[in-house]
């Protein structure tokens, strides 16, 4: 066996130290995703519509770049480089927020992790699709997500850990964030290797458009952007816990704990959708968004927010990735790059009026309006999607 081929705990070196750099990645952002919106509340007294601004603009940056640097990096014929440069760019996102003095640097810097992100997603799952067999795509990307979901889970347990011996000091905790962000990097230059392979021709880029694709794609987008518009951000479930008396140092355990139910239910939930149909599985995810968003809203105590962030981390392993398998199988075989480009690109953009949406209704309407608004985008997704099932079945009886 060559160097090149060397495996690592059964996996070839590239999968497994992609995992480790995702796994203390996550560590680091992680350590501060949950204590931004106390930060910028608590702290520097923005309001809400800020925040929804704020997160508005930096989840979409990261959805809309992810289209664009996979094309450049089938273009440039390099993936180590770009996966280096978005994770680089991120981990030097933290000084920003550290010295943050108003709404506007927190801004910046989640501008700028977020745009790291959108740089580095596409770049690293090539390296993991060229590195893999195809017999084991799954497992390799299996594992990767299990390293990932592992580190956000130590990410916040860090965060609790590290707020109760520093007395509540954010900033510190965001000085700190940056350990494990610069060995995500180190882990990228030392350890990940790649082929150098041909540019790809002009005519051999994928194209962003819609016409290769059927009514039944279109159709599927428009759904997912439609559910997107009233998924805001989770800022917004953080800020509904504190609001009902959770405090600042249990914050990051009541984020662990959704980060644990998602890792612990995403393998289940997706041989359920390989068993009992990925369109049943989506159906579910969508009413089960639906009824949590509902139950945020009408929430009463600290108690019923600890069951809506475990019932939210269920959501998440119902529909991440499923959707994107569902997708799979109503596309062409030639063009399932651009497909899911498409579909990044969609969802992305209704990302930004989500927490616009969101924080507006918080300050100008009440908190529960944010989550009301939620429930009924979720709920006329599920009629739609219920709709195009039916419609599916008529035009083609094979469909199942």
């Amino acid at each position: 066996m060559t160097k090149k081929d060397k495996k690592l705990f059964g996996f070839n070196k590239n999968v497994f130290f992609a995992g480790l750099v995702s796994f203390f990645m996550d560590i680091s952002s992680e350590m501060i995703y949950p204590l931004v919106p106390l930060f910028l509340s608590n702290v520097l007294g923005t309001s809400k519509s800020v925040i929804g601004l704020i997160e508005g603009i930096a989840e979409s940056t990261a959805s809309l770049l992810k289209v664009f640097s996979g094309w450049f990096s089938d273009k440039i014929g390099n993936r180590k480089w770009l996966m280096a440069a978005g994770y680089g760019i991120s981990t030097l996102s933290r000084p920003i927020i550290a010295l943050a003095t108003g709404w506007q640097n927190v801004l910046g810097s989640r501008f700028v992790d977020r745009f790291g992100k959108g740089v580095r997603t596409a770049p690293r799952d090539a390296i993991i699709v060229e590195s893999s067999d195809r017999t084991y795509l799954g497992r390799a990307f299996g594992f990767h997500r299990a390293l990932d979901t592992m580190g956000a889970v130590v990410g916040p347990a860090l965060a609790f850990f590290l707020l109760g011996i520093l007395s509540n000091d954010y900033r510190k905790v965001f000085w700190l964030s940056m350990i494990p962000g610069v060995i995500a990097v180190l882990l990228i230059i030392l350890f990940i290797t790649e082929k150098k392979k041909a540019v790809a021709t002009h005519a051999d880029r994928p194209k962003l458009t819609f016409k290769h694709f059927d009514w039944r794609f279109k159709f599927f987008v428009a759904i997912a952007g439609l559910f997107a518009v009233g998924n805001s951000s989770d800022v917004f479930l953080i800020l509904r816990a504190q609001q009902m008396g959770i405090t600042t140092v249990m914050i990051p355990v009541v984020y662990l704990l959704f980060n644990l139910v998602y890792s612990l239910s995403a393998l289940p939930a997706g041989i359920a959708a390989d068993r009992f149909g990925k369109k049943r599985v989506i159906f579910l995810g969508f009413v089960l968004f639906a009824v949590l968003y509902y139950g945020f809203a009408v929430a009463g105590s600290a108690t019923a927010i600890w069951v809506l962030f475990g019932l939210y981390g269920l959501f998440m392993g119902l529909t991440e990735g499923i959707q994107k398998a569902f997708l799979a199988t109503i596309i062409p075989q030639d063009f399932k790059a651009t497909a899911f480009g498409v579909y990044n690109t969609a969802v992305g953009i209704a990302m930004f009026p989500a927490s616009l949406i969101g924080g507006w209704l918080w300050d100008h309407v009440s908190p529960s309006a944010t989550f009301y608004f939620g429930a009924i985008t979720a709920s006329l997704s599920a009629a739609l999607f219920v709709m195009f099932i039916a419609v599916v079945k008529r035009s083609d009886p094979a469909q199942h």
